[in-house]
């Protein structure tokens, strides 16, 4: 069972982080600290590769953790309960009581999310323009941050579900058709086909000799097939038990056993002769 840890709240929303997060964190500071700016920056001393490779990690996954605010924000506004939101190993998730109730709901809160990237990216390009000339490795931390944030956005934007773009095409088709089933399945083969594209793709990587790029891709990839095919499992319950009622599940139908009745009898000429696995027990015409 995995483990997460609260680390506060923001506007009354439990922020936490999951155990796998500091996997992915120490991760994603070595690839800095140890590839990526010593690639692009020849000269700098090791403490300074791993205190900005670090330090970007750290400002990266606030990124996530703005994008995910943003969604929680508006599902808030909009009245919608929001229970916490977990950075993981694969980035962040919001966890909302309840799905929208409606498409144009369904639509700000999606779009809100690339939006916010887009635009935390802006900040940092900003702050690259201006830093880039006065200390390298700070501006070599807002470019990257910049970049990074502009790819999340696009990302983000690619119309599969669970994606922000799935999420904005299943309200829009939810808007015309007025069917949210419809709409999520929809939405949902679309994010299960470009999740086996981005699993081959990671394949191909891998064969190539790219072995952690491909096996990120690919991994994102399952993430993304497993979240698109149980959003639509969920929907699918949901609307098959919507109009039910608590007396149409049940069998009217019972029988009963007495109480006198041997637990070898009940195995024998109960349990295994018929459906039921549970019987209520009377004791001269009375349940026990």
């Amino acid at each position: 069972m995995r483990t997460s840890w609260s680390i506060g709240r923001l506007f009354g929303i439990d922020i936490r982080i999951d155990s796998s997060w500091i996997i992915i964190f120490a991760f994603v500071t070595w690839m800095l600290a140890g590839y990526y700016f010593p690639s692009q920056y020849a000269n700098w001393p090791l403490w300074q590769y791993l205190l900005i490779g670090a330090t970007t990690s750290l400002l990266f996954f606030a990124s996530v953790l703005l994008h995910e605010l943003a969604h929680s924000l508006v599902a808030l506004k909009q009245g919608e309960e929001v229970r916490s939101i977990t950075l993981f190993i694969l980035g962040g998730v919001a966890e909302i009581a309840d799905e929208p109730r409606k498409p144009s709901r369904e639509f700000y809160m999606a779009f809100v999310g690339p939006l916010s990237s887009l635009a935390i990216a802006l900040v940092f390009l900003a702050l690259w323009y201006w830093l880039r000339n006065i200390s390298q490795p700070l501006g070599a931390l807002c470019r990257y941050l910049a970049l990074i944030n502009f790819i999340l956005g696009i990302f983000n934007l690619i119309p599969g579900f669970p994606m922000d773009g799935g999420r904005i095409l299943r309200a829009a088709i939810w808007k015309i058709t007025g069917n949210l089933r419809k709409a999520t399945r929809v939405a949902s083969i679309t994010g299960q086909a470009i999740a086996f594209l981005m699993i081959f793709f990671g394949i191909w990587q891998i064969l190539r000799g790219f072995f952690f790029n491909g096996m990120w891709i690919a991994l994102i990839g399952w993430f993304i097939h497993s979240a698109a095919t149980r959003g639509y499992q969920q929907v699918l319950m949901k609307d098959m038990l919507k109009d039910l009622r608590a007396k149409d599940l049940m069998n009217p139908d019972f029988e009963t056993v007495s109480s006198d009745l041997s637990v070898q009898e009940l195995v024998e000429d109960y349990v295994l002769k018929r459906r039921e696995r549970a019987f209520l027990v009377s004791d001269a015409g009375e349940l026990r």
